[in-house]
């Protein structure tokens, strides 16, 4: 009997067949994870402390060599770089809320009991999810064309000339796009939440003369915040992350540039060749998301209970 017991805890330790067994199970998880991004990361935060010197004056030969945060300075130093953070952060200042707010009430509109033909509704919210962002992004871009969209067509006719693509509104129309695209995801993740409330909560608020408006605000708000916060967090980290939307509608529009977004930004100074660059670029994106969402979770999470 004993030493079936110190068999079973060497086998629970790691020894022993059965670890061979989760080994070979996690090995085509583990195996890309780590050459696709591990590796890349990795290499990434490497090139951004190099940089290129040449030898014998600006036509002299070129080496790479360790450059400590030389990279990082430039890329502070840089005004497009700036330029893009502050497009982003007004970015994320308005289309986050609204976003967040529009996928909260379908997911209330989804969980009362008044609503007809729910799964109908589930479905038709979460498809513009299924529609790759690229696609959709170009979908967009013809309702945004003045010489191709019904929309514009419609709109002129009563009179409204808009102009989707203009300096001051080409912006909003990328922002329109990820909302279209994301708002049926943040609402199925806080569907599911609603979902595992138990009914009972929902019977005793009643008989206390509770609305379905109070029960809605007091009740499944309160309940579900740490799927609001999920949301919020992967919302930032997704803003952050910008590309699809204005790359595209910049085929179309002139006033957004290849600095448009960091990622853009990132993107064009790699095209110049300067990799070192453009992958301190990239690390700095990378802390500044990780930054804010988990700065953001750590002031959140004890109001929500997490």
């Amino acid at each position: 009997m004993t030493d079936e017991k110190s068999g079973r805890r060497r086998r629970l330790r790691g020894g022993g067949p059965r670890a061979g067994t989760i080994a070979a199970f996690l090995t085509p998880f583990y195996l890309p994870f780590l050459l696709f991004y591990l590796v890349p990361v990795g290499y990434a935060l490497w090139q951004s402390f190099r940089v290129v010197r040449r030898t014998g004056g600006q036509f002299g030969h070129a080496y790479t060599t360790f450059g400590g945060f030389d990279q990082y300075l430039q890329v502070f130093r840089n005004a497009e770089f700036g330029g893009s953070l502050g497009r982003i952060a007004l970015f994320g200042i308005v289309q986050v809320p609204v976003m967040l707010f529009v996928a909260l009430i379908m997911a209330l509109l989804l969980d009362t009991p008044l609503l007809r033909a729910k799964g109908f509704f589930r479905i038709a919210a979460f498809m513009p999810y299924a529609v790759p962002g690229v696609i959709a992004a170009i979908m967009w871009s013809f309702l945004y064309s003045p010489q191709l969209s019904p929309v514009v067509d419609l709109l002129n006719g009563i009179g409204v000339s808009p102009d989707f693509l203009g300096p001051g509104t080409v912006l909003w129309s990328a922002a329109n796009i990820s909302t279209w695209c994301w708002t049926g995801y943040n609402m199925l993740i806080m569907f599911s939440a609603l979902q595992s409330i138990p009914p009972e909560l929902y019977e005793a608020a009643k008989i206390d003369g509770a609305s379905n408006w109070a029960i809605a605000w007091r009740i499944k708000v309160p309940i579900i915040a740490p799927s609001i916060i999920l949301t919020t967090v992967f919302s930032i980290i997704g803003t952050l992350q910008l590309y699809s939307e204005p790359a595209v509608l910049r085929q179309i529009s002139s006033n957004i540039s290849s600095t448009y977004t960091p990622n853009m930004l990132a993107y064009a100074v790699a095209s110049g060749n300067n990799y070192q660059q453009a992958a301190a670029i990239s690390v700095t994106i990378a802390v500044i998301t990780f930054v804010l969402s988990f700065g953001f979770l750590k002031l959140t999470a004890k109001r929500a209970g997490l």
